[in-house]
């Protein structure tokens, strides 16, 4: 029982973030992995390689959109049944899914290598984009499995309460993508294939260890022999398929701004573009983290039925996002100039682009705290159906809305007001939720 202590301790705010900390500044952390990359890309190469980056984005998203739902759905129902007391069918699961993962890994590698031409080629792009985006694309689907191994340990580390472990992880994982990014683009004249190799190099650490650390039979959770269900599988599956599906509508919706970007105003706005989402990426980072970090806690104490626990837990954390939303806006349009200068000269035109953009984008930060926490709780709740509803109401529906209809009103600044109306129809959505759940799960 030792492992589960952390379960067992009131919930305190003290408590709540010493399993939240550790997932904030990991993921906070982990988004430093693809603003590294934009950081050598755009200073190094040039800002026509920055395009190529956010290009190849909607791709690695599909890639990458099967093991997400599996991570997250399928670490809402293991836990659900640790708090049962099913342990060894637990483990069971557990080395299971991350077979599954390992088999989506190398079946998602070969359809990205078959498809990517074809996709590249239809983007109207210039010749040395188009050659930018194959070259960091072929080069980072290498990586295809390393990903989706450590999208999994990340998340089962902290359900079995090694959340400083995913950390380290993530600070070793990150570090070494610095130096490599520097060591392949500056030193040995890699170009963005080197930035490429570098962030697969750096996710495989988390991999590599997470390997070591369940193979220990003493860690809460462990490799087991696995046994086939089906239904764990779709359980996992339906849990996570939000996460699937923000994953999946991310793709689409950065391949609608690139689209409408590149009509608009040309592959200038396509780097401006990939600015702006890094800062967004880099604030709803300490969202993600904190609904990763309370995530286990939410399916541990629904499967205990301890509904006393999941309300105060509740509670807590509207108010902490409520801080961290008001702190990151604020900081995020204070910044803005500082922020955007580190990717671009203040002569070249994408920075004046860039420097507005965010600055109407900030808005959106007062609210995408709520909806990843209300669409992250449903998940831990294993109502995987209402999660997917809010992510892609959020992700996809709420985006294409705004996408379509404010640009043809406001032309390029409705581009970018696209978001923050997307996230406060969003918010609305999350808020009905809420209360037509309360008393099912009674965690208000």
């Amino acid at each position: 029982m030792e492992n589960q202590n952390g379960y067992l301790k009131p919930v305190t705010l003290k408590n709540i973030l010493k399993f939240a900390i550790p997932t904030i500044a990991m993921t906070v952390f982990m988004s430093f992995y693809t603003m590294v990359d934009g950081l050598f890309v755009s200073n190094l190469i040039g800002t026509n390689a920055l395009s190529a980056i956010n290009l190849t984005a909607p791709m690695i998203q599909l890639v990458t959109a099967i093991s997400t739902m599996l991570a997250a759905g399928g670490s809402a129902v293991i836990m659900k049944k640790m708090g049962e007391q099913k342990k060894e069918e637990a483990n069971e699961d557990f080395t299971f899914l991350i077979l599954v993962n390992i088999i989506v890994g190398i079946v998602m590698c070969g359809i990205g290598y078959m498809a990517m031409d074809q996709i590249f080629a239809g983007m109207n792009l210039t010749a040395d984009v188009e050659d930018y985006c194959i070259s960091y694309l072929s080069h980072y689907l290498l990586f295809t499995v390393p990903i989706l191994l450590m999208n999994n340990f990340t998340l089962y580390m902290i359900a079995s309460e090694k959340a400083s472990l995913s950390l380290i992880c993530s600070v070793a994982g990150g570090i070494l993508n610095m130096v490599l990014d520097y060591v392949f683009i500056a030193g040995f004249h890699m170009g963005i294939s080197g930035a490429a190799i570098a962030t697969g190099m750096g996710y495989s650490v988390t991999a590599v260890v997470g390997f070591l650390v369940f193979g220990q039979k003493k860690n809460l959770l462990h490799f087991k022999w696995p046994v086939f269900r089906f239904k764990v599988l779709i359980n996992a599956a339906t849990n996570g398929c939000s996460e699937m599906a923000t994953a999946l509508v991310t793709g689409i919706i950065t391949m609608m701004f690139n689209w409408t970007m590149l009509k608009y105003v040309g592959e200038d706005g396509v780097a401006a573009v990939t600015i702006i989402m890094y800062v967004l990426m880099f604030a709803s980072s300490l969202y993600t983290g904190y609904s990763y970090g309370v995530a286990p806690m939410i399916s541990f104490y629904y499967g205990e039925q301890n509904h006393e626990k999941l309300k105060k837990l509740v509670h807590i954390s509207l108010k902490v996002i409520g801080v961290i939303s008001i702190v990151m806006a604020a900081a995020s349009f204070i910044f803005t100039r500082p922020m955007v200068s580190v990717f671009a000269r203040p002569d070249n035109p994408v920075f004046n682009l860039a420097v507005t953009g965010n600055r109407i984008c900030t808005i959106a930060l007062l609210f995408i705290g709520y909806n990843i926490f209300a669409s992250g709780m449903f998940t831990a709740l294993s109502n995987g159906i209402i999660s997917a509803v809010l992510a892609f109401s959020r992700s996809f529906v709420f985006m294409l809305i705004t996408m379509i209809v404010l640009p043809l009103i406001l032309g390029v600044n409705g581009i970018w007001l696209a978001t923050p109306a997307a996230e406060v129809m969003a918010l609305g959505l999350s808020a009905f939720m809420f209360l037509k759940y309360r008393n099912r799960y009674k965690f208000l």
